[in-house]
């Protein structure tokens, strides 16, 4: 292998095999991650706007007390669960380019209606139904992925997706700051009921791109842009790989009968339910909230302060995402370490009763190494469901299911606004989620590891099965020639 090639594995993957497999890569790589991850990018900008809001005028002026910021978060997962499973389900049965931008659209239009609100109740009703229409993206595009993309290219194409939706918390802050310096106020409008107009904006070309060009999935795609030969390669390469069952639109009780029979489905379950958690930092923008509680800080620092965790956060994906993928290894876990141990030193500096305000910046910044386990947890369940299309589906489901079910609640109890901008319990719970995703992560280790030998053990044995059929064939037929020779 030649420098050149060894870069460029190291950097996006495994070299293709041929010309058109390169093409095929080439547009698929355009097409499908250039939609979801703008996609995703206005998902992200539209649930990190609420929070932008808050620390921006939205509080006084819809006079909010107490919990009710939370509650908001707390509704709105409540939607994402509702919605998590069958939306899902829903990409079995409807083209993926009809129902992504169709969900797009519903979202889109109901950030406008965020602008236009008069109390709090409002904000309630209007989270939860985004939360039912915005819990297509992300498990739906993880699905989507493992459908295209072999395994030693899927960590990377995964990590680029999940940086998307992180470049939407960041520019989400960028754009909050820019809003209330220049429009707040115009056309009587407050700065933070701009924000939500803009988004809105921002959305629906894209889900119009959507409804032009997503190409759905290998088996199904009618996308203009691909030859019928790159069409049935793009099924192929799939099929050879781990045996891959790629087939789409077949449900079943067997189903049910295989996720309930493995350990799969819990396996993965738990480990996102628990490793999800420590993106609690960034998700309830604890630091936002801890420099208006803090005081001295204007409104535009507030809300640009906290995108270093962010753009950390994107450092953080694509390093690792790049990692697991150029190693060639099937081993997605250290990622998991990595991230648990920056988030328990990031909790232990801030439980510090009087650390120096830098070093306080610094733990913020350092807990957005928490994001780096998203992508590579999620490219783990894929690899580990390859051989089962339909299963791998509801696993990537469950797993941002179960994790929401958790932060339904998880911030009301940890992260209360009226903690700001201690959150001492919340501090120590990150502490305890990190080493208790250190012990799912090595559980989920060893029960893949277990798995393969199994089936190795199975393949050895049916290998040897055929091996003494065929040697015992050919002494039968040695001696049938001896008996016609004589």
């Amino acid at each position: 292998m030649t420098v050149a090639q060894t870069v460029r594995r190291f950097v996006w993957g495994d070299v293709p095999k041929s010309r058109t497999e390169r093409t095929l890569l080439l547009k698929i790589d355009c097409f499908i991650l250039s939609y979801c991850c703008l996609m995703y990018f206005s998902n992200y900008l539209d649930r990190s706007n609420v929070n932008n809001a808050y620390v921006s005028g939205m509080r006084e002026e819809l006079h909010m007390e107490g919990t009710q910021f939370n509650q908001i978060n707390t509704l709105f997962t409540c939607g994402y669960i509702v919605g998590m499973i069958p939306n899902n389900l829903m990409l079995q049965i409807v083209p993926p380019r009809i129902w992504f931008p169709a969900m797009q659209i519903v979202w889109g239009v109901l950030t406008f209606c965020t602008s236009t609100v008069t109390n709090v109740q409002q904000i309630f009703a209007i989270r939860f139904l985004q939360g039912i229409a915005e819990s297509s993206t992300f498990v739906g595009t993880h699905y989507i992925l493992g459908s295209w993309y072999k395994s030693g290219e899927l960590g990377k194409r995964s990590g680029i997706f999940t940086s998307s939706g992180l470049a939407g918390t960041l520019f989400s802050g960028i754009l909050q700051a820019a809003v209330y310096t220049n429009l707040n106020g115009v056309s009587g409008r407050s700065g933070w009921r701009w924000l939500f107009i803009i988004d809105g904006v921002i959305t629906l070309p894209i889900a119009l791109y959507g409804f032009l060009m997503f190409p759905d999935v290998p088996t199904t795609t009618k996308a203009f842009y691909l030859s019928d030969e790159e069409r049935l390669l793009s099924c192929e390469r799939l099929e050879t790989e781990q045996n891959k069952d790629i087939g789409h639109g077949h449900l079943s009780m067997g189903l049910v009968k295989r996720l309930l029979g493995s350990w799969r489905w819990y396996g993965c379950s738990l480990l996102f339910a628990i490793s999800g958690e420590t993106e609690s930092f960034g998700s309830n923008n604890l630091m936002g909230q801890w420099l208006k509680a803090l005081g001295g800080y204007t409104v535009e620092q507030i809300d640009f302060y906290p995108s270093g965790v962010t753009a950390f956060a994107i450092v953080s994906t694509l390093i690792c995402a790049t990692w697991t993928d150029a190693t060639r290894s099937r081993a997605r876990w250290p990622v998991l370490v990595y991230m648990s141990v920056a988030c328990i030193v990031a909790s232990i500096i801030l439980l510090a009763p009087s650390s120096p305000r830098g070093l306080d910046f610094f733990a913020w910044y350092l807990a957005g190494a928490s994001y780096a386990g998203q992508a590579t947890t999620f490219a783990w369940a894929n690899q580990i469901c390859a051989d089962d299309h339909a299963a791998r589906g509801v696993v990537l489901a469950s797993m941002n299911m179960w994790n929401n079910v958790v932060n339904a609640w998880w911030p009301l109890v940890f992260y209360p606004a009226t903690d700001a901008p201690r959150f001492v319990k919340g501090l120590w719970a990150m502490v305890g989620t990190s080493i208790a995703t250190l012990g799912v992560t090595w559980l989920v280790w060893y029960l893949e590891r277990r798995e393969r030998r199994g089936r190795a053990r199975v393949v050895e044995e049916a290998s040897q099965v055929v091996g003494a059929g065929l040697e015992k064939r050919e002494t039968i037929e040695d001696k049938k020639s001896v008996r016609s020779s004589e």
